[in-house]
């Protein structure tokens, strides 16, 4: 379908709940969305593409056709997006990365010595499973933990066939494991440690230490030292165990507390778990930049629990979410359990979804480099501007005078954020009398673009937009220039703040977008304008020094023949005198003649 049909076939569907498929050429489901209202949501996407992102836009380029699904209401139609998200785990929808995995732990008491062991996913085969955690290795370190705890085997041999045949391996000599291979302890205490376990894994911790206490204490009584303090060591260590880990994400915290945050090129979604105020757990996904930062919080959050199958009391975000309570059913459907889903505005609440907000920017700013940084920023700059395309190559103006004489401009070239020196070039303002930055802007601009119409070298390449130190007047200056020359490219003023700092931008039509809210578009716009302004002062000084050394000490009142032999008798060269302090001239010439040098080769500073 062409672009004019999907635009006609979403304007035609219902204002209705529901649920779109937007799919290319080869029938492939490559986004779905949920919408209160299908014509409005998925209308959008059709008629304007200039506040898109490049990610929407990509993906609008791809759609041959789309599919709708109207539902009864809006928690049908959650039900069904996440299904099919499920399903078709379409390309332009943010997916939390399957890859990883989100283990359990499996444990079948049926068999005569049960065994820890890591299972992917929850079978109906007779055996108990524990989890989800976060990932592979946090589960095998839980199963390595529990068994240095309870001092269970790690040798890998298979009880009780292989009992008494090999003396015990040096997990036995090193305390890590109680010899299971040597028939002692029996079976009977195995498995009770292994009930022991389960508790454990159940959060149950408290009723195992107690009872570990009570064994500790007949023991110490029969004069069992040696037992007494072998359940002593194991009594602190399940205390311990049972207060701060093993606990499983979503399942056994009472509260979690949702971070996103994202960079100039990346994203993180970071999850925090928190059992009795304790944090106990992180969980961090690092994915692309998202356009909509709450859309995004809204989808992975969804995908977070939903894959699970687990969610604690309460879960804390960092912003709204617009179907919050109708997620809210759709976990008590699914867990059998009320959840609760807020945005804190003060108190503790607020001090946990603070932190892993953090969590997640200082992960996002860690993967981030400085390359991505900039693209980023530019991407900003592009949305910021409204352009269809991304500047990827940015040209730059300056003037440079002091009372009107050796009138100089700088043009000052950036790529994809960084200054391409190559393409720096100097103007020398031509045949102006009088200080005039319009009169000075329009002959640079002219020379400029008339190089690059004619193809000449240094000069073949046009720029995404042009920024002019100045405001709206010289921003309209260079329109009506280039205008006459057939040459349309976006122009945009360098407006400055009371510390002579671009605080914004201004179209030649007045409007002004402000960045000084954006911290990255800000330092580059920024860095831009002092590298124009540094290259335009230099050329001029350069012109201005070859102009002052090329006359004689002689033209400055005050100074005769034999005070520029003194002078350069002192100095040396003409440039040193420039360069000397006027306490340094005062030690050769009378205060006022002293004076009169000094200002001759310093009047810039003064200006």
């Amino acid at each position: 379908m062409t672009k004019t049909e999907l635009k006609e076939k979403a304007l035609s569907l219902p204002l209705a709940p529901g649920v779109y498929l937007m799919q290319d050429k080869s029938n492939e489901v490559i986004y779905v969305g949920k919408a209160k209202k299908l014509k409005n949501r998925v209308s959008q996407y059709f008629i304007d593409s200039v506040t898109h992102s490049p990610k929407t836009r990509l993906m609008v380029s791809k759609v041959d056709h789309f599919d709708v699904i109207a539902a009864a209401s809006e928690f049908e139609a959650l039900v069904l997006e996440c299904s099919l998200i499920k399903r078709y785990m379409p390309k332009y929808n943010i997916l939390l990365k399957d890859d990883k995995g989100y283990p359990y732990l499996r444990l079948d008491q049926r068999e005569a010595y049960p065994v820890l062991t890591l299972a992917p996913k929850v079978l109906e085969d007779g055996a108990r499973y524990y989890g989800p955690y976060g990932g592979r290795w946090l589960t095998q370190k839980v199963i390595d933990t529990l068994r240095l705890t309870f001092k269970l085997p790690g040798c890998g041999k298979s009880f009780p066939r292989e009992i008494g045949k090999e003396r015990p391996c040096l997990n036995y000599q090193m305390g890590n494991c109680d010899g299971w291979c040597r028939g002692t302890p029996d079976q009977a205490e195995y498995r009770e440690r292994m009930e022991q376990v389960e508790a454990l894994l159940r959060g149950s911790w408290k009723p195992v230490a107690a009872k570990l206490r009570e064994q500790m204490l007949a023991a110490s009584e029969a004069l069992e030292f040696e037992r007494a303090a072998q359940l002593r060591d194991r009594m602190n260590a399940i205390e311990a165990l049972g207060q701060k880990q093993l606990v499983t994400a979503g399942r056994m915290a009472d509260t979690d507390a949702i971070g996103y945050a994202q960079t100039e090129a990346k994203s993180c979604f970071a999850v925090l778990h928190y059992v009795d105020g304790n944090l106990v757990d992180k969980d961090y996904e690092l994915l692309p930049l998202a356009e909509d930062p709450a859309e995004a919080v809204s989808a992975l959050t969804k995908q977070y629990y939903l894959t699970r199958g687990a969610a604690p009391k309460q879960i804390l975000l960092p912003m709204e979410m617009e179907d919050a309570e109708l997620f809210e059913e759709l976990l008590q459907q699914q867990l059998g359990k009320r959840v609760r889903i807020r945005v804190p505005q003060r108190g503790d609440g607020t001090r946990l979804v603070e932190l892993a907000v953090s969590n997640a920017r200082q992960e996002a700013e860690r993967i981030t480099t400085k390359e991505e940084k900039l693209r980023g920023t530019v991407e900003l700059l592009r949305q910021m501007l409204k352009l269809e395309k991304q500047p990827r190559r940015m040209e730059s103006y300056d003037i440079s005078n002091i009372s009107g004489t050796d009138i100089v401009a700088s043009m000052v070239v950036f790529e994809d954020g960084k200054p391409l020196r190559s393409g720096y070039r100097h103007f020398k303002v031509e045949d102006l009398e009088d200080q005039d930055d319009y009169a000075s802007m329009r002959q640079v601009l002219q020379r400029r673009f008339a190089h690059f119409l004619a193809g000449d070298k240094g000069f073949e390449k046009a720029p995404d937009i042009l920024l002019i130190d100045g405001g709206v007047n010289h921003a309209q200056t260079v329109l009506r220039e280039l205008d006459a020359m057939g040459v349309h490219i976006p122009i945009f003023g360098m407006v400055k703040d009371d510390r002579h700092r671009t605080r914004a931008l201004v179209t030649p039509e007045g409007d002004e977008i402000g960045i000084a809210g954006n911290q990255s578009v800000f330092a580059l716009i920024g860095n831009i304008q002092e590298e124009t302004h540094r290259f335009a002062i230099t050329y001029h000084r350069k012109l201005r020094s070859k102009r002052v050394k090329g006359s004689s000490l002689e033209q400055i009142p005050g100074i005769g023949e034999k005070r520029r032999a003194d002078l350069l008798k002192r100095f040396h060269t003409v440039s040193a005198v420039g360069e000397a302090t006027l306490q340094e001239l005062r030690t050769v010439l009378p205060k006022d003649a002293a004076m009169a040098v000094w200002q001759n080769f310093h009047r810039e500073e003064e200006a």
